[in-house]
């Protein structure tokens, strides 16, 4: 009798090397983007040459340039793009615009960032970019750039000379998946907290080395029953400084508050500043909205969604904890949703709000209006 492995583990086993492998070198790209690197993105159409947008200078144009000698173009988010006056009939999409031959940095930096300037005028020629544009746009996303990325086609045997990156274009649409999928409780320690003695801080890491989230376990909840839950995401200013323009410290101390006073529960503090765009980006925000643009309109200025969130950790995290059902602390439907959706049942809706001030009632009013928060 064989006592080799089964045909399904050999499968599962390639399949986990394949994930890991593509965590990888996701991973290692956004560290090449964020340091000003190209990367070269291949896919079923070819290979592109891509670098982040913002981080365009005449040393990163002059890499390029020895990557491929073709004429790089600059892919966008549709968000993006409108908001340098190109009318884009499409949804949710990815859309190139085409540069002149010898364009400047400064040039690139003024299409994709509404903070270091006025956008040239007439807008470019645009058209729908390409899955591997697409794929740097979201990598640059990932790496917490703004979602635009200059780009070339390059050939096989272009960049041949120089050790860059390749990372295949499916890879960026798999990775938040594969992320999740693969965190893991790493360490845990007893923190008396001024609001809740009793409280247990449980850190869980993805498994390509990301940012962690935190689980604030107050009391001791029953897994058997459902849980009163939180999901919160991070944010500096609010919950470090006290903030003013947003509620989200506001949010934080109350739901710990609350949960204390029911006698326990979880509150998972999510790694995603700003909406999931970032800190840089949040106070390139806030310069927007100083300019008169509300919280959806900066964010879109900048070529992101309204809300760029995610919550498949969350989801994961509360599994990992033993809760399945969950008495969840929100305004936002859009968690209910997803929680439902990655497998967390929600059988409540417990309010949360908290009085405006005279620096967050515009915030709050977009949430309510535009955003679809319960208030």
């Amino acid at each position: 009798m064989s006592t080799g492995a089964t045909p399904r583990l050999v499968a599962t086993e390639q399949s986990q090397r394949l994930a890991r492998a593509r965590l990888v070198a996701v991973d290692r790209a956004i560290a090449e983007l964020r340091r000003g690197d190209p990367v070269l993105v291949t896919g079923a159409t070819g290979v592109l040459a891509a670098i982040g947008a913002e981080s365009v200078g005449d040393d990163t144009l002059a890499a390029l340039a020895r990557l491929t000698p073709q004429t790089p173009a600059l892919a966008v988010t549709v968000h993006r793009a409108r908001s340098i006056g190109i009318a884009w009939s499409g949804a949710d999409a990815t859309v190139l615009l085409e540069l002149p031959a010898g364009v400047t940095a400064e040039t690139v930096r003024s299409l994709a960032d509404p903070t270091s300037g006025p956008a040239p005028k007439p807008p470019p020629v645009a058209r729908r970019a390409s899955e591997e544009a697409a794929a740097a746009v979201e990598l640059a996303r990932l790496a917490g750039l703004l979602p635009a990325a200059l780009v070339a086609p390059a050939g096989p045997a272009e960049g041949g000379g120089e050790d860059v990156l390749r990372v295949p274009a499916a890879a960026m649409w798999q990775y938040r998946d594969l992320s999740a999928a693969g965190l893991a409780a790493v360490a845990e320690a007893r923190v008396p907290i001024e609001l809740g003695a009793d409280a247990r801080v449980v850190a869980f890491r993805p498994s390509d080395g990301a940012n962690e989230h935190l689980a604030i376990v107050l009391g001791d909840p029953p897994p058997d029953k459902p849980v009163l839950a939180r999901l919160h995401s991070q944010c500096f200013t609010g919950d470090l400084l006290g903030s003013l323009r947003c509620d989200c410290g506001d949010q934080l101390r109350g739901a710990i508050k609350e949960i204390v006073a029911a006698g326990g529960g979880v509150l998972i503090y999510l790694a995603q500043e700003g909406r999931g765009i970032g800190l840089v980006n949040k106070l390139r925000a806030y310069g927007l909205q100083d300019r008169g643009f509300d919280t959806i309109e900066a964010n879109e200025q900048l070529g992101f969604r309204d809300d760029e969130r995610d919550y498949r950790e969350a989801a994961e995290m509360l599994k990992q904890l033993g809760f399945a059902e969950v008495r969840l602390m929100t305004n936002n439907p859009r968690k209910m949703e997803a929680l439902a959706r990655h497998g967390i049942a929600v059988v409540e809706r417990v309010a949360h709000a908290f009085p405006a001030n005279d620096h967050n009632q515009r915030y709050l009013w977009t949430k309510a209006t535009r955003s679809g928060h319960l208030f």
